[in-house]
């Protein structure tokens, strides 16, 4: 089967060894993504609503690599470093998703790679081959 990979062109992806996306078939898996801008500054810093919206922007950028978008995510997983912000997050994941509605998850972590990070986003899409 044919295994394309997305990239964000971020230095770590050689470094620690991932994609940001990877498609194989109608599956794209896209790794956990956080609220970074292109050029790699934390955005919504001290906001957990502003980091979901530009984390799933950032998974929304992946999903049109793959001729897919985020109506074709069926599973998102996010990792929260304050699961009382989780009115927040779900506004912001409720207002992308209201109509998709995959199956999620929100999981409270202890911390995410950087301590100003509040939010960290994976999903799954199936789309059309």
């Amino acid at each position: 089967m044919e295994r394309k990979r997305i990239s964000s062109g971020t230095e770590w992806e050689s470094k620690v060894g991932y994609s940001r996306a990877v498609q194989t078939g109608s599956q794209v898996h896209v790794s956990g993504t956080t609220a970074t801008s292109d050029d790699g500054d934390i955005v919504g810093k001290d906001d957990a609503y502003k980091q979901t919206k530009k984390a799933l922007q950032n998974i929304e950028n992946a999903l049109r690599e793959t001729d897919g978008s985020l109506e074709d995510v069926v599973r998102t997983r996010m990792f929260v470093t304050d699961i009382n912000e989780w009115e927040a997050i779900g506004e912001a994941h409720g207002e992308v998703f209201r109509d998709v509605r995959p199956a999620t998850s929100m999981i409270e972590v202890n911390r995410l790679i950087d301590p100003e990070l509040l939010v960290e986003i994976e999903a799954v899409a199936i789309v059309p081959e």
